[in-house]
């Protein structure tokens, strides 16, 4: 067996819509977007993570870059194998000359089908893995944030990411009531888009779009500290020329509030079934925030406004999940909650 250790490598896995986060030996050792680059002519993989980001949108005719990954699931099967084996080796900084046998914790979302679990174990394990152990996203959230989850306590957990929103109330060591929901981070860079074409006629790229997300982006027109508006460059619709224009957080705080009034509903759906026993728990505990979409200026204080409930941002939103599922990775005896 203690050869058998030596060979195994542990890595735990976010396999998100968005970003793909790896912890080896209790570091994050992978933060890397979650997208492959292929030739269309033989089909291999050119770049992936960062170096892919930079291509999209400026592809030329023999590149094709893929998201492997549509509202926190695999949609490309071939690509997610492709991203996750690529993924493993930025692991060992592509030094290892022979590949260890894996032992994978891998977190899905929480309102995932058996099929859709399926294919994510499938692509972990043509991807190396000798062990996938599968663990819902909120549930690494909440040990991720430092929440001690097998006690008795009803905590609401809200990790809103790139494709999907989670919300979901945890007690010991179970998810009690749970809401998933199709509108994230990438529904808001899609209302953006839509938002600057309408006003502006101006045609913008999902990375612009994104970069407005996180330069101005917000869930209240009235903020104690704004940011500075902020410069977009793209096409002008009318005349087919490149233009620039600055938009305020004030304007897309507008745009995003259709799909920031979807959250709140599910989050309201969510309380409404959550046991009474709970529901006073929570009541002490109050909401936490994690996820990408937790960085969202003023959100906090809307869903505190809606809820009359106090709503903590966890600390490093972003790496939460992946912390939660490193945790879990070495505690594999002890979390009965671990799929295998």
């Amino acid at each position: 067996m203690g050869l058998f250790n030596w060979f195994t490598q542990e890595v735990a896995i976010d396999l998100g819509t968005a970003n793909t986060l790896i912890i080896h030996n209790d570091k994050v050792v992978v933060d890397e977007p979650s997208i492959v680059a292929f030739d269309r002519t033989t089909n291999k993989v050119i770049a992936i993570g960062r170096q892919a980001m930079q291509m999209e949108g400026k592809t030329h005719d023999n590149i094709r870059t893929v998201r492997p990954l549509r509202d926190g699931v695999i949609a490309d099967f071939t690509a997610a194998e492709a991203l996750i084996r690529g993924m493993v080796k930025l692991v060992n900084n592509g030094k290892s000359w022979f590949f260890p046998s894996l032992r994978m914790v891998v977190c899905i979302p929480s309102g995932i089908t058996e099929v859709e679990k399926r294919a994510v174990r499938d692509s972990a394990e043509i991807a190396g893995a000798k062990e996938v152990y599968l663990i819902h996203e909120p549930m690494a959230a909440a040990v991720g944030i430092g929440i001690d989850v097998e006690e008795p306590v009803g905590n609401m957990i809200i990790d809103i990411g790139g494709g999907t929103t989670e919300i979901a109330v945890i007690a010991l060591s179970g998810i009690v009531c749970d809401q998933s929901i199709r509108v994230a981070g990438d529904n808001f860079d899609s209302d953006i888009v839509q938002y600057i074409r309408r006003q502006h006629n101006i045609m913008i790229g999902d990375r612009t779009a994104e970069k407005i997300k996180i330069e101005v982006g917000a869930a209240l027109p009235e903020l104690s500290d704004p940011p500075a508006d902020f410069a977009v460059q793209g096409r002008d619709l009318m005349t087919g020329i490149p233009k620039q224009i600055t938009v305020s957080y004030t304007e897309i705080a507008h745009c995003l509030d259709k799909s920031i009034s979807k959250i709140e509903e599910a989050i309201l759906k969510a309380l409404e079934i959550t046991p009474p026993e709970l529901s006073a728990d929570i009541y002490q505990t109050g909401i936490y925030l994690t996820g990408g979409g937790a960085l969202l200026r003023g959100l906090d204080k809307r869903i505190q406004a809606k809820t009359k409930l106090p709503v903590h941002v966890a600390e490093d939103p972003l790496r939460a999940v992946v912390r939660g599922t490193g945790i879990a990775l070495k505690n594999i005896g002890r979390f009965k909650f671990l799929m295998q």
